[in-house]
């Protein structure tokens, strides 16, 4: 037999978002935005990975190809979820966002440790190994993609505090 307090407490979950937010509380500006961000975060690794490729010339190694694939989704997603106010997106893009960083972890490890590359080579085109683009003599294309992926993560993640 429930109790009374019991229907109560299953009325005040289905009020709350996904993230443990009741729909009626103000929000801060963190919490506002942080989807917005996360969109224009795999927008612009989206668009710089295409100017790479197709403007500048750059030919995608086989990891590149593969961070794409998790990318480029991210930022329809993202961009739908922050236009239509969606907090349930992270069920769709954490995984997306998981998956594409372990895949540039490893690409970036592949650059800064040559010798591992005998492991699973890239099998087609470009060495996964091979430095297109080294500005400030540390920041390569793959160190690129695994910022905007631990940005797309925090941003994910980090809930901001109610008032």
């Amino acid at each position: 037999m429930a109790e009374p307090n019991d229907e109560a407490k299953f009325d005040k979950q289905d009020e709350e978002d996904a993230y443990g937010y009741a729909e009626d509380e103000p929000e801060g500006l963190w919490e506002r935005y942080r989807f917005y961000c996360a969109w224009v975060v795999a927008l612009v690794a989206t668009l710089g990975s295409l100017y790479l490729s197709e403007i500048a010339g750059y030919m995608p190694c086989d990891l590149c190809w593969y961070q794409r694939i998790f990318m480029y989704p991210l930022a329809v997603l993202l961009g739908i979820a922050a236009y239509r106010g969606d907090r349930q997106i992270g069920v769709y893009a954490l995984p997306l966002a998981w998956i594409g960083i372990g895949i540039s972890f490893y690409h970036n490890l592949l650059q800064w440790f040559p010798s591992l590359s005998g492991i699973v080579p890239c099998k087609s085109g470009v060495p996964c190994n091979q430095d297109y683009l080294n500005w400030f003599g540390f920041i390569t294309i793959p160190l690129m993609a695994l910022t905007a992926f631990a940005l797309i993560l925090i941003l994910l993640h980090v809930k901001g505090r109610r008032r």
